[in-house]
C-alpha cells in the first residue's frame, strides 16, 4: 500500500535529463514528507547561473511555486553524465554550491538544500 503523502510542495531546480526525475522526487517525497514536487528544469542547470537573463527565467518559476504553492524547500542539484553541463564531480559541486548562495540571496522563506545525483541515480547530499 502506498504511503499517503501531504499537500505539501517543494521546488526541484535540476537538469532536464529524464533519468534524474524520478530518483529527485521520490527522494523528496520520502525524506521531507511532500506529496507534490514544482520541478524547474534546463539542461545542466547548475551552469546556468552564471547567466542573469536565465537566472531570472528560473528566479521568477521558483517565486510561483514558493507564493503560489507555499513551498518550504528548494532543491538544487546537478547529477553524473550531465551533457548540458559535462564537467566532474567536483565541478558540478561547485556550481551546486553557488547556485545554493544565488537561490538563498532570493530571500524566499525556504529552505534551500543541493544534491548530487550520481552514477547508480542516487541522491547524495552536497
Amino acid at each position: 500500500m502506498e504511503m499517503l503523502r501531504s499537500n505539501k510542495f517543494c521546488t526541484s531546480v535540476s537538469c532536464m535529463d529524464g533519468r534524474i526525475q524520478l530518483p529527485i522526487i521520490h527522494w523528496l517525497q520520502e525524506k521531507y514528507n511532500v506529496g507534490h514536487v514544482d520541478t524547474i528544469t534546463e539542461p545542466g542547470i547548475d551552469r546556468l547561473f552564471a547567466n542573469f537573463a536565465k537566472m531570472e527565467e528560473i528566479k521568477s518559476k521558483v517565486s510561483i511555486s514558493v507564493s503560489k504553492h507555499g513551498s518550504k524547500l528548494i532543491l538544487v542539484s546537478g547529477h553524473h553524465d550531465c551533457a548540458g553541463n559535462p564537467v566532474s564531480k567536483q565541478e558540478h559541486i561547485r556550481h551546486i554550491k553557488n547556485t545554493m548562495e544565488i537561490v538563498e540571496s532570493w530571500k524566499f522563506p525556504a529552505k534551500i538544500v543541493g544534491a548530487w545525483i550520481n552514477e547508480d541515480w542516487e541522491v547524495e547530499v552536497v
